[in-house]
């Protein structure tokens, strides 16, 4: 897997070159590195943000260039940023994203309050985004992420700003 990005004055910069990695069902996978050593991109082209340069990638039997909708349907991915809108509170916010995920209403009921059970964040429920701490954004980010219960799980620093 190679990813490069065209720039003005150095020519072709690769972001990833010549990265593999195999993950099997039930394994976790850290990916390791400095800043800048290419770990965000490389989760970005696994999640169908950004399309490699170069090589393959295969998500949940999917390939990420070819079948971008059936990965996206197979993974809960969380980036650096919690996206977190001002308006709703961490139950709603988790709901709507339960309900994007096409989850049927009862099954999302019972995901709601196991997930916000599990993550002990009951705390958060009704609390609306602009009043979250960094911590509580967080935590509604790794909900939302999990709430479809997905196979395959992608967290871009997931620990940053817990409380």
């Amino acid at each position: 897997l190679s990813k490069h990005f065209e720039d003005l004055k150095r020519g072709r910069v690769y972001a990833l070159k010549d990265v593999s990695f195999d993950v099997q069902p039930g394994e976790i996978f850290g990916l390791l590195g400095p800043n800048g050593a290419g770990k965000t991109t490389a989760l970005r082209i696994l999640s169908t943000v950004l399309k490699p340069s170069e090589g393959e990638v295969i998500v949940s039997g999917f390939n990420v260039v070819t079948h971008p909708t059936e990965v996206r349907q197979n993974i809960g991915f969380m980036s650096g940023n919690t996206g977190i809108y001002d308006r709703m509170t961490g139950w709603e916010l988790v709901e709507y994203f339960g309900r994007l995920y096409g989850l049927p209403e009862d099954l999302l009921q019972h995901r709601l309050h196991e997930v916000f059970d599990t993550l002990q964040m009951n705390d958060v429920r009704d609390v609306l985004g602009s009043k979250m701490s960094t911590g509580m954004k967080q935590k509604v980010s790794i909900a939302r992420t999990i709430i479809h219960d997905p196979p395959v799980l992608i967290f871009d620093e997931p620990t940053s700003g817990l409380d």
